[in-house]
């Protein structure tokens, strides 16, 4: 007597759909964040917008490595004095933070992935987005306080 039955089969096959279906949305979800080019000092830069409660709260943690050219950009609803910590991070940053007219007002260099949650990177000033690029580019680019960095979100010209 067979315990494989047509009904178990169908189970199987659909169990399998359903983690194919499930590994393509979480693959997408991964790879497919907004992006823009930002132009920030000498660089260009693209840059991953990260603009959801989940997306923020994750930021780069788990990035195993940042080429000279990479970046994320934080974008927030409001001004306020947004802090950044190195939770789960893998690589040392450059931490820029931009004011609601996106002016450079704050700057952290070479932020060590070893700080994990034992520092939080904070301005003096309220700001409306974060940048963050690999570690050495604000010196590389000679990003300064007070310049405007250029970029573009979707819905908005620069």
């Amino acid at each position: 007597m067979s315990l494989w039955r047509p009904h178990t089969t169908a189970i199987l096959i659909g169990g399998v759909v359903a983690i194919i279906l499930a590994s393509a949305i979480a693959f997408v979800a991964a790879n497919f964040q907004p992006k823009t080019e930002i132009r920030m000092g000498s660089g260009v830069f693209s840059a991953r917008v990260v603009d959801t409660p989940k997306t923020l709260e994750k930021g780069l943690s788990g990035t195993p490595k940042m080429s000279p050219n990479d970046a994320m950009l934080f974008v927030f609803e409001s001004d306020a004095k947004w802090g950044i910590w190195m939770k789960d991070m893998k690589v040392a940053i450059d931490i820029v933070w931009l004011n609601n007219k996106k002016e450079v007002i704050y700057i952290v260099k070479n932020a060590s992935p070893d700080l994990s949650t034992s520092k939080t990177f904070t301005p003096n000033d309220p700001a409306r987005y974060v940048i963050e690029i690999a570690a050495g580019g604000v010196d590389r680019n000679n990003v300064r306080i007070g310049e405007r960095v250029l970029f573009t979100l979707e819905g908005e010209s620069n």
